[in-house]
């Protein structure tokens, strides 16, 4: 499997975990419970940068930033 092709496999991984993180943050949000919600926020922005990595890997060298 070549490296393309496994960060878009990775991606979408990653958007599915945001997904379910999302729902979890809403659950907790509900509940009050204000840790678990600083948890789930945090866990969901380190899914972002995950994902922002990825998405470089895919662009082709010359279109990269640094």
């Amino acid at each position: 499997m070549s490296g393309k092709k496994r960060a878009k496999k990775g991606i979408e991984s990653i958007e599915k975990q945001i997904e379910i993180h999302k729902g979890k943050l809403r659950k907790a949000e509900g509940e009050g419970n204000v840790g678990l919600m600083k948890y789930y926020e945090k866990e969901i922005q380190n899914f972002d940068r995950v994902k922002e990595k990825l998405k470089r890997r895919i662009k082709p060298k010359s279109k990269r930033k640094r």
